[in-house]
């Protein structure tokens, strides 16, 4: 392989994996903190998608703002609507059963798709990125790579090292790292456990909905887009084990170099790569590559 196209195909790994562990990273702080198995988590990325689509014009209208203003914007609302959620509907599934939790989310997905195609449409819609990162930068003679992707892996990059901050440097991620080994041993503290799961649902719906937003200008608008990643998203958090950040942060850049060099070197089996390294990793360790935390 000509190494120009092997340094682009490993940006490409390198993006795709970053972006997965945004969505990854919430589904795995909601299903390792709150045992909650959150089908409705795909939704998410795709509400942020077309969040990125719909509040853009109006941005620029209202607010005179552009992408980056946009993107803000998004987060915002993803935060609220997580919080309002995990109020209205989540909070309800604690003392439930896997079944009940399954049941329940999946029929979120379907009023969210319902939604979605009532209040905007069923096509499929594209996303400008911004003029300043519009633009590619030369690889060797003759290839060049996109200047968004940069910035999309940048984000992503900004993110991982903030999440990791809170986590590990904060009060907040103290409590949510001790509401994960031991809930009952927290609420006894005097520490509402409720509000902190309010606060870890919103969070991973804002992290799901910012990769939705990000991506839009890569990979277009539309229906059922959350679907296929929620499925790569699950693989990820279990290969990376169940409520580990660092886990799922080294499972999706595994998933994004997989995927990726399936595709170039073994096109016909590129669609079972993925899983049958989760299959192996699973073999050796049935936890995943770490344990919670």
């Amino acid at each position: 392989m000509d190494p120009v196209i092997f340094l682009i195909q490993c940006l490409n790994a390198v993006q795709y994996g970053l972006l997965l562990f945004l969505v990854a990273s919430g589904l795995t702080l909601i299903f390792g903190i709150m045992g909650i198995i959150n089908l409705a988590h795909g939704s998410f990325y795709m509400i942020g998608a077309y969040m990125a689509f719909a509040l853009q014009p109006l941005v620029a209208q209202y607010l005179g703002g552009g992408f980056v203003i946009t993107i803000l914007a998004c987060i915002v609302v993803a935060t609220l609507l997580g919080y309002f959620l995990e109020w209205a509907f989540y909070s309800f599934l604690y003392h439930r059963d896997h079944l009940q939790q399954v049941l329940m989310t999946y029929g979120l997905i379907l009023v969210f798709e319902e939604l979605r195609s009532i209040l905007i449409d069923n096509d499929v819609h594209g996303v400008a990125p911004p003029a300043w990162l519009a633009g590619s930068i030369p690889l060797g003679g003759v290839m060049t790579y996109p200047v968004y992707r940069l910035f999309i892996s940048a984000v992503c990059i900004l993110v991982a090292g903030l999440l990791y901050w809170v986590l590990s440097r904060t009060r907040l991620g103290m409590m949510i790292r001790a509401g994960a080994s031991n809930r009952e041993m927290i609420s006894s503290l005097g520490i509402d456990i409720n509000r902190l799961f309010r606060i870890v649902f919103a969070i991973g719906v804002a992290l799901a909905a910012l990769a939705g937003s990000i991506a839009a200008p890569v990979s277009s608008v539309y229906p059922g887009m959350g679907n296929a990643i929620l499925i790569i998203c699950f693989v990820v958090v279990v290969i990376g084990g169940i409520g580990s950040i660092k886990g799922a942060f080294l499972a999706a850049m595994l998933v994004g170099f997989v995927d990726t060099f399936g595709q170039i070197f073994f096109p016909a089996a590129a669609g079972v790569m993925v899983y049958l390294l989760m299959a192996v990793i699973l073999l050796f360790k049935p936890e995943g590559l770490f344990r919670q935390g």
